[in-house]
């Protein structure tokens, strides 16, 4: 993701040659060739997660035990080893909550060249077709010793708790929750390096005549900071129906001071839906102070923070269905 919209920029000749390191924004600097490590063990979440019972259901001590797993895997690039062990982790996850698997593998074009991605997908069937998409990527930036688990590991941990949850039951509308691959850029952001599995995804929809079905997107990145300094601004370009949904849910459960009103333009996963008249938000807090450096390790992530955030997506969802349904 990227906090200021950057369209068109060419791709700095250092993150092509490999040669040095490259930023994505002024003052963060990623480091070309990754190094695995193991940043979970003996970690435990600064804050205990709220009762399951105060969150509508949703377990953040599930979601952060989601997290683990995946930083315990390390860097998970696109292409390398540690993609495909979280690539098995969530879908071996989803299907042990009875949740279909489907998978698109692509190859993206690079600014070092084509990288194998794969996106996976759970299709929960509702009483109508009309579709509310839940979006994370689980990919991590290429950076020395970067393990993401607040980004991207926190969100992913909470669309599988999520999935948990949806996969019990039929609902009036469907629900498809994608875990993307290929979010974070090669070097500089630009409109043509980053988010690679959200456009590869919102295309294929749009070839195979599948989009018009998808009425509604809520992208979760950089979730699971802990709850004193987790902050969640309006995204600009989102659409203002789906925000309003979700911070009128915050202020209903007493989260309002995570979900404030002010308003920051990011580019990130929901971009390339919005590009396509798709409604969609984004819930982010890209206000962390460790983004994209060595520090986003699992003992910065809250599992109350992922019960937080989980509770407001799923109380939100009726809201969101009763309105794609009225507008039919």
């Amino acid at each position: 993701m990227n906090s200021i919209p950057k369209f068109g920029q060419t791709v700095p000749l250092c993150a092509v040659l490999l040669l040095s390191a490259c930023t994505d924004r002024p003052g963060r600097t990623a480091a070309p060739e990754p190094q695995k490590v193991n940043a979970a063990a003996a970690v435990v979440s600064p804050e205990k997660a709220l009762p399951a019972e105060k969150t509508g259901g949703f377990d953040g001590a599930r979601a952060w035990e989601h997290v683990r797993r995946q930083v315990d895997i390390g860097p998970r690039t696109p292409g390398s080893e540690g993609s495909r062990r979280a690539q098995a982790f969530i879908r071996d996850t989803l299907k042990s909550f009875g949740c279909a698997v489907e998978e698109d593998p692509f190859q993206a074009n690079t600014p070092l060249g084509r990288v194998e991605m794969r996106n996976l997908v759970t299709k929960i069937p509702g009483e109508r077709k009309s579709v509310i998409l839940l979006l994370t990527h689980y990919d991590t930036k290429t950076a020395e010793n970067f393990v993401g688990a607040n980004d991207s590991g926190s969100s992913t941990g909470v669309m599988l708790e999520m999935a948990r949850l949806l996969c019990a039951a039929k609902r009036p509308v469907t629900f498809w929750i994608a875990f993307l691959d290929g979010e974070e850029a090669y070097g500089e952001w630009s409109d043509v390096n980053g988010t690679f599995g959200s456009r590869q995804m919102a295309a294929r929809l749009a070839l195979s005549g599948e989009l018009h079905q998808i009425k509604a997107v809520i992208l979760a990145d950089l979730v699971g900071e802990r709850t004193d300094l987790l902050r969640f601004k309006r995204e600009s370009a989102s659409t203002a129906w789906l925000k309003d949904i979700l911070w009128d849910s915050a202020k209903r459960l007493g989260y309002e001071k995570h979900f404030v009103s002010d308003e920051t333009p990011i580019e990130d996963d929901h971009i390339p839906f919005l590009r396509r008249d798709v409604p969609a938000v984004d819930i982010i807090d890209l206000e962390y102070e460790h983004w994209h450096t060595p520090q986003d390790t699992l003992d910065k992530v809250s599992a109350r923070s992922l019960g937080i955030v989980g509770h407001v997506i799923l109380e939100s969802l009726p809201a969101v269905g009763k309105r794609i349904l009225a507008r039919r």
